[in-house]
């Protein structure tokens, strides 16, 4: 038998999903009856799962996301917060990421907007995209420190590198300066070639005026809002004990 030299070698070529579906394979006298190629098939899909499996799991990790288990599928589509089905949809594609597009996500407090921010980022990660998800108030405490460690570079690198970035909290309180160019830089290397996920209470209507600078706030506003999808949330807070997400 050739079995324990299979398993050796299997084993030193690091494919840990195809022996485990060949051990299984053994097991059951039903697949015996296959051909070899389909389950030489069989074999390779076990392996192309495993791995796909250990990248969303490697991916969703390096996202830290603020709220790890939220998906699309348990989305609420009640009436009174008003969710287009198909623009969830078609966000839910994936086809956004590819063309390098934003999503703005606007409403009250507590109607779920980092919930469907961190499940398109979810999804993003099933996709193959790597995520990363930061509140803002805490990103421009991030870049302060780097500034003043001689790591700004780098921060700016590790932020562009993130094929999408959730921006959180956004518009919370007011921005000074080097919070408005900080903001411009990490946009500015995302513009054209990486996706962003926005949410804020602060109508998009009102971010030109938030941003104070004219001069940045043009700049700001046309990497942010070009050709970016909205999403408005509606209805009660989704943190009252009877919420369900």
């Amino acid at each position: 038998m050739l079995n324990e030299p299979t398993i050796d070698k299997l084993q030193a070529l690091r494919l840990p999903g195809m022996l485990s579906a060949w051990q299984e394979q053994q097991r059951q006298a039903d697949l015996a009856s296959l051909g070899f190629d389909e389950r030489f098939a069989l074999l390779v899909e076990a392996e192309w799962l495993r791995r796909d499996n250990e990248r969303l799991v490697r991916h969703l990790r390096e996202a830290k996301l603020r709220l790890t288990q939220a998906s699309l599928e348990d989305l609420d589509y009640s009436a009174r917060r008003e969710l287009d089905r198909a623009q969830i949809r078609q966000l839910a594609a994936g086809g956004w990421i590819t063309a390098h597009q934003h999503v703005l996500i606007t409403g009250a407090t507590g109607t779920g907007k980092t919930y469907l921010a961190c499940a398109l980022a979810h999804q993003a990660c099933r996709h193959g995209h790597r995520a990363l998800y930061r509140r803002v108030s805490r990103l421009f405490d991030e870049l302060t420190l780097a500034r003043a460690d001689g790591t700004y570079a780098r921060a700016l690198a590790r932020l562009a590198r993130a094929e999408v970035l959730i921006l959180d909290d956004f518009a919370l309180a007011p921005l000074d300066a080097h919070q408005r160019q900080d903001l411009l830089e990490v946009l500015e290397d995302r513009a054209g070639t990486r996706s962003t996920i926005v949410t804020s209470q602060l109508p998009v209507a009102k971010w030109h005026a938030y941003l104070e600078d004219p001069t940045l706030a043009d700049a700001i506003c046309d990497r942010l809002l070009h050709n970016a999808h909205r999403v408005v949330l509606k209805g009660p807070s989704r943190r009252k004990p009877e919420a369900t997400e």
